[in-house]
């Protein structure tokens, strides 16, 4: 057994916590007994949850044209708290007993769950603890805060914090409520599905972004109840397979490459180490396809639907749409798409890096170093080639103290806008052209 001792700054209810080194069954998520979510249960969900959720458009975008595929996004991330988690929350919160309801639950999440948790909690006027990884993006914890949650940050990874809170649960008498597997969140999710259906009778595939499989498992149940040959496409991202993993292996395991990156992940509402085991068996047998994306090409979704769309969505929210522009499915080429935009709470300081990363990766942002004279006129003749290549500058640095045998030379480097990839590379030449080997170019 190993003691976990809570820093003062953090709110909780216990100040030490015993993690058992075995972990905890949660009876709603068994792996030798796992539930397939059904039409009737996401059917009940709908009618239970009625107007405590937000019905969220579904619209056609005019990206369409340029992307080749007639592409329809769900806007989750209008619902109350950012995301589609409310739909799962709510409904599990209804089926509580009043036992239950009357002691509370705890959840572990990194921040989406937990917001939504939170959220529909408090409405109800049930007690809520959230347990989330240290990495949590402040905007998510200060908002389950707001919402009068005890929340609780412990451990780097979404299992270190699911192991304390399965702990804390146990000692507090709390039910634990998973945010991606218990079947009645799995039936929440699932009501997308009919709605994307209502709106877009005739679509051809439906892609949903995948963490631990609760909302391609909801979508799938419905979708492929009442159209069979409609296809379900699920999206991960590269730094955290976990589906994947699980398909190699037969079964859901700790997948060891989204130990490593789950904590530097862009899309930290997909960081889950191993995916449910509910989720699997309803979700498996109905998905035709899994791919994984570069966080790369989600950093450029994010933009492209901030300039195009003007809808501010989160990295696992842009996750379905990034493998569309990344060309992951060209077997999409002419039919009718809609992607899940499943969440829209990004850190604003996030979101800055977010926005030159996609910047640079489109050509639009541009870095070089390079070596001049540092007499007078030396900074003005590069700036000038600058200026005639039509860039505009965004920020200069000199370094004087890296070229020490260099009295009269001086290292500057700068940041330049740029229209697009063909101009930085008219800019690049004209530069190299002046310059040659005293420029070093710093590509994406």
């Amino acid at each position: 057994m190993s003691k976990v001792n809570m820093p003062e700054n953090l709110e909780t209810t216990s100040r030490d916590v015993d993690v058992p080194d075995d972990v905890i069954l949660d009876p709603n998520c068994d792996p030798d007994n796992p539930v397939v979510v059904d039409y009737d249960r996401v059917l009940d969900a709908k009618q239970c949850i009625g107007r405590g959720v937000v019905r969220t458009p579904c619209t056609w975008s005019r990206m369409s044209h340029n992307l080749g595929v007639d592409i329809f996004f769900k806007k989750e991330f209008m619902q109350f708290t950012g995301s589609f988690k409310d739909r799962g929350a709510l409904y599990s919160l209804l089926k509580l007993s009043d036992e239950q309801r009357r002691g509370g639950v705890v959840t572990t999440s990194a921040g989406n769950h937990a917001q939504a948790l939170a959220y529909q909690g408090r409405k109800l006027n049930i007690p809520v603890t959230v347990v989330m990884p240290m990495q949590a993006p402040l905007v998510k914890v200060n908002s389950c805060k707001d919402l009068q949650a005890t929340v609780i940050l412990h451990g780097e990874r979404f299992d270190e914090a699911k192991s304390y809170a399965m702990a804390y649960g146990k000692k507090h008498n709390l039910l634990y409520i998973n945010g991606y597997d218990h079947p009645d969140i799995l039936a929440g999710q699932g009501t997308i599905g009919l709605e994307i259906l209502e709106d877009v009778p005739d679509v051809d595939c439906i892609v949903v972004p995948v963490g631990g499989g609760g909302l391609v498992a909801g979508i799938a149940a419905a979708a492929k109840h009442i159209r069979p040959d409609v296809k379900i496409i699920g999206v991960e991202s590269q730094k955290c397979p976990s589906w994947t993993s699980a398909v190699n292996n037969g079964k859901p395991l700790p997948c060891s490459i989204s130990k490593l990156g789950a904590k530097d992940s862009i899309t930290d509402g997909l960081s889950v180490i191993e995916v449910g085991v509910n989720s699997y068996a309803t979700a498996h047998p109905l998905m035709d396809k899994m791919v994984t994306v570069s966080e790369d090409y989600v950093c450029s979704a994010i933009l492209q639907l901030m300039e195009f769309e003007k809808s501010v969505v989160e990295g696992a929210g842009a996750a379905g749409f990034a493998a569309i522009i990344a060309g992951l499915l060209p077997e999409l080429h002419g039919l009718k798409v809609v992607t899940v935009l499943c969440g829209g709470n990004i850190d604003i300081t996030t979101l800055g890096r977010v926005i030159d990363r996609a910047l640079m990766m489109q050509g639009r942002l541009c870095r070089f170093n390079c070596i001049i004279s540092d007499r007078a006129g030396g900074l003005a003749e590069i700036l000038g080639i600058v200026a005639d290549g039509g860039a505009s500058i965004k920020d200069i640095m000199h370094d004087r103290m890296s070229l020490p045998s260099f009295v009269y030379k001086t290292s500057v480097r700068l940041t330049v806008e740029t229209r697009d990839k063909n101009h930085a590379r008219r800019l690049r030449g004209k530069l190299e052209e002046h310059y040659g080997s005293d420029l070093n170019w710093k590509a994406e």
